[in-house]
């Protein structure tokens, strides 16, 4: 499952609307957004790495004016982060990933009063997108750019679902499944405005996701939790803590 997730990982980034091909590593990036979170770079599973691919990548990175940052599957390349701790990388963050398939899937229904549906228009999008970005505390404007990107998801694949209250129609939360790839997808995103949470609609919205996956014949669904909250959710709907990522940047 490691190289699977990694590979899917490679293929997501190849599919950026700007594709970087640096020795051993890709590098994904969107002209479109300054976020470090959407552009970066990640090897291809089982390549040979030496420092001076590790040094052509920080230059690939500084030719666009994105910061270096890459995000993988630690067994994908077990020696990369020696080499890039070796040129002054320094380590974000290391999460467990967690795995669900259909044989583990268990459905999550939304709570009264919430509708768990995909978003159609472009106020969909825009307030699934705001939700999204308030409860990640990212303080930014939706732009039309963030919605083509997650209209580009959709038309390429992907599963996007919103979580609106009734009956005010207010968007709630949301989150997104990538095009599948070497037979998984990557769910992510998921997010729930505060005064919202712990009423089971995280759950509900992993489950609709992760349910639309599988419909389309996915073989498993990754994704990742960062405490132990999320987790909880995500263990309720079936995922398995199955592998680990790192994510380190020269920032």
């Amino acid at each position: 499952m490691d190289m699977n997730v990694q590979r899917s990982v490679v293929a997501q980034l190849s599919a950026r609307p700007q594709v970087v091909e640096a020795g051993p590593f890709v590098l994904g990036w969107d002209p479109t957004s300054p976020s470090k979170y959407i552009s970066y770079a990640t090897p291809r599973p089982g390549a040979a790495i030496t420092s001076a691919d590790v040094a052509a990548l920080v230059a690939a990175f500084r030719e666009i004016d994105r910061i270096p940052r890459l995000e993988y599957v630690v067994s994908a390349a077990p020696d990369l982060e020696r080499q890039l701790l070796a040129a002054e990388f320094t380590v974000e963050a290391r999460h467990e990933y967690l795995v669900c398939t259909p044989d583990t899937f268990a459905d999550v229904p939304a709570p009264d009063g919430v509708e768990v549906a995909e978003p159609v228009s472009d106020a969909d999008f825009w307030g699934m997108i705001s939700a999204q970005g308030a409860a990640f505390g990212d303080a930014f404007e939706v732009g039309p750019a963030d919605v083509d990107r997650s209209r580009r998801t959709v038309a390429r694949g992907g599963v996007v679902r919103m979580a609106r209250s009734r009956p005010d129609d207010l968007v709630v939360g949301g989150g997104q499944a990538s095009p599948p790839s070497e037979g998984v997808a990557e769910v992510a995103g998921i997010a729930v405005t505060e005064p919202f949470r712990r009423r089971g609609i995280a759950g509900a919205i992993t489950a609709a996701i992760t349910r639309e996956v599988f419909a389309r014949g996915v073989e498993g669904a990754w994704l990742e939790a960062s405490g132990d909250e999320s987790w909880r959710v995500y263990e309720r709907v079936g995922y398995v803590p199955t592998g680990k990522r790192l994510y380190i940047a020269l920032d």
